[in-house]
């Protein structure tokens, strides 16, 4: 690719600027870093010196032995608290215990059914946990699971899933969770690449009312391959399965007659902690490779200082991420538990049973920090503001974006209707390799904007760069970059390490290449504008697809967007723009010819969409990312292929590709 190949036309402005709300240290109770001077000189510090930053904070965890070296780097391998011992489970659970505090909250769930009592809910203490985990652990033990095995947990989001996750940490034998709306084959893809003997599961999961059939999904995937021995299920939905003699075990049989007394095994800092498999459009799934000593260290700081988490101040913390993607595994399980924060986990959907189910949680459990995605918030803004109006959301203090960039006006929404103008927005990037955060606002230091991601994180040197690796001036487009490595960053793909180094680290020589395009405005803060393979060529000019999409939202007729790229005769490439809409507005040639005229006057006439398509709803993964791949397909009016596994609703897409859509 040559040099002027991502050169990406980036002259979306956005002016609006806020400081953090004068009341929120009162509300908060102080914050770890209270302003920019302060942060400015954390980074400088950091970046100076990583070695000395980042072992400050890792004297904070329990070490079992304490590491020979901080660091050790060898582009593309690091080693992080080389020599060190350590263990996952001990520093997010009996780290509490011993200090005093077995009987505050740990998890606090919510079922989605919601009976004539209201909803189901169970609380478990850190004495809970630490009881359940060790139960959990020896049961697995006794299946003869030990140090380095991996095992695999396909399940809903109820309180096993965590007490598994931990249990697994607690002897030493990696996790792979799969996503509950994974396919049979690709449950079986990802159980033979990591050699998974065990998977953990549930009868089913309760989705909108319906039940998910997790079990006989994982039967179906056990028929693709041959290695699956023993599979371990949770009862949840009751729904009808076959249970197979001496293969499948009910939880309440291994866990219940279980000792809760099972000792921490000693981990080195560079052993795998978990396996978490990324799926592109194309190509076999990627198994991440994380590791325990620099994951936990870079989650524990990141979960503390972006969303200013402080033990003491009776903060309740709710991620509504699934714990079968990155997010969940480093914002509802590991990062916050080891701050001894209580954390929400709520089994359903975000309207179900009625638009109003969040906030409903949210005033129910008295929740500080609430953390989601851009796609929720555009489908709350399209249900309107009445049902956030229903409820006392008074207690909120800090919220976040996490999945994808935000789109200007949903953060303004966001800010508005659900923080009432009193609540900082930390609108994080990072990814599944990244482990944590990467760059987001600090919620009592950093001026927000909306639809930027702001600055880089302590230790964070990230940089928008041309393929020579050189830093690009302000609002150029280029790409977007880590120059030196940070403790939770992947260790590689596994079995696969050439795949490793071209993904990641030959694109730009002795840097982390992210994938995604960006700029830096004249303050220095960061845009994302899309993924590299979702730019538009058009006539040329290069455009991020992000920065069409804000345009589009920034009217008032549309709700949510998604643009991809379309073949077009003159252009090489065209813009296709696939749109919801207000209820307020009704979908006719006039709209579209005024949205096109709209974009003109955000971007400039070479954004102008060639094609745009109004519709109910967007082809989404039940995690809530827009599948753009499938609308490429409508937009060239071919049949959608590839795999479609977790596409959460298939009317969606058929609909789209008929007539009427």
């Amino acid at each position: 690719m040559a040099d002027s190949d991502i050169n990406i036309k980036s002259v979306l402005q956005e002016d609006r600027i806020f400081d953090p709300p004068a009341e929120f240290m009162n509300r908060s109770g102080g914050a770890w870093i209270e302003t920019m001077e302060q942060y400015s000189t954390l980074h400088a510090q950091s970046i100076a010196d990583p070695e000395h930053f980042w072992g400050a904070v890792a004297e904070e965890l329990h070490w079992f032995k304490r590491w020979d070296t901080v660091l050790e780097w060898d582009c593309p391998d690091a080693r992080w608290f080389a020599g060190g011992r350590i263990n996952a489970c001990y520093n997010c659970v009996d780290r509490h215990v011993e200090n005093g505090f077995e009987d505050q909250p740990a998890i606090i769930w919510e079922g989605e059914p919601v009976g004539d009592k209201g909803p189901e809910t169970r609380t478990l203490t850190y004495g809970d946990m630490q009881r359940e985990v060790s139960r959990c652990a020896n049961g697995l033990k006794a299946m003869g699971v030990g140090r380095g095995d991996i095992v695999t947990i396909y399940m809903g989001m109820v309180p096993e899933l965590t007490i598994a996750v931990l249990a697994c940490a607690r002897i030493g034998a990696p996790h792979s969770v799969i996503f509950g709306g994974f396919s049979a084959q690709s449950i079986a893809d990802r159980v033979t690449d990591a050699g998974s003997k065990v998977i953990i599961t549930c009868d089913g999961a309760w989705r909108r009312g319906s039940v998910v059939p997790l079990k006989a999904n994982v039967d179906e995937a056990i028929g693709l391959t041959d290695i699956v021995e023993r599979v371990v299920v949770v009862q949840r939905c009751e729904n009808a399965i076959t249970m197979l003699a001496g293969r499948d075990h009910w939880w309440h049989d291994v866990v219940e007659e279980a000792s809760d007394e099972c000792p921490c095994e000693e981990m080195d800092s560079e052993d795998m902690l978990f396996l978490l498999y990324t799926s592109g459009s194309t190509g076999k799934p990627k198994g991440i490779v994380h590791t325990t000593g620099g994951y936990l260290v870079h989650t524990f700081l990141t979960s503390r200082y972006t969303f200013n988490l402080r033990h003491h101040e009776d903060h309740v913390y709710w991620c509504t991420a699934d714990v079968g993607w990155i997010t969940g595994h480093s914002y509802i399980i590991y990062g916050v538990m080891q701050n001894g924060i209580p954390s929400i986990m709520y089994e359903g959907a975000p309207n179900y049973p009625a638009p109003n189910r969040f906030w409903d949680i949210v005033e129910r459990h008295k929740v500080t920090h609430f953390y989601t995605a851009p796609t929720a918030i555009r489908a709350f803004m399209k249900w309107g503001e009445s049902h956030p109006r229903q409820h006392d959301l008074s207690t909120l203090q800090v919220l976040g974006t996490v999945g994808e960039p935000i789109n200007p006006e949903a953060w303004m929404w966001y800010h508005r209707v659900i923080g009432h103008e009193q609540c900082p927005i930390v609108d994080t990037w990072w990814q599944t390799e990244t482990g944590g955060h990467m760059i987001t606002p600090l919620p009592a230091a950093t001026p927000t904007v909306p639809g930027s991601c702001t600055l880089p994180f302590l230790g964070i040197d990230a940089a928008v760069v041309d393929e020579h690796g050189v830093e690009q001036p302000a609002n150029t487009g280029g790409l977007l970059v880590v120059r030196k490595p940070w403790p939770s960053m992947l260790r590689g793909i596994h079995g696969d390490r050439q795949r490793y180094i071209d993904t990641y680290f030959s694109r730009v020589d002795g840097m982390y290449f992210a994938g995604d395009s960006a700029r830096r405005d004249e303050r220095g803060y960061f845009w994302i504008m899309g993924r590299m393979d979702d730019v538009i060529n058009v006539s040329g000019h290069r455009l991020g697809t992000m920065e069409v999409e804000s345009a589009l939202v920034s009217h008032d007729a549309v709700v949510e967007a998604a643009v991809v790229g379309m073949p077009h005769e003159i252009k090489g490439t065209g813009i296709a723009a696939f749109c919801t809409l207000s209820t307020d507005w009704k979908p006719d040639d006039e709209l579209i010819e005024t949205l096109r005229a709209h974009v003109a006057s955000e971007i400039g006439a070479i954004a102008k969409p060639d094609m745009i398509r109004f519709t109910d709803a967007l082809p989404k993964t039940r995690s809530g990312k827009i599948m753009r791949r499938l609308l490429r397909d409508v937009a060239a009016g071919r049949e959608a292929v590839g795999d479609m596994t977790t596409l959460e609703d298939f009317s969606v897409l058929a609909k789209l590709q008929s007539d009427e859509g």
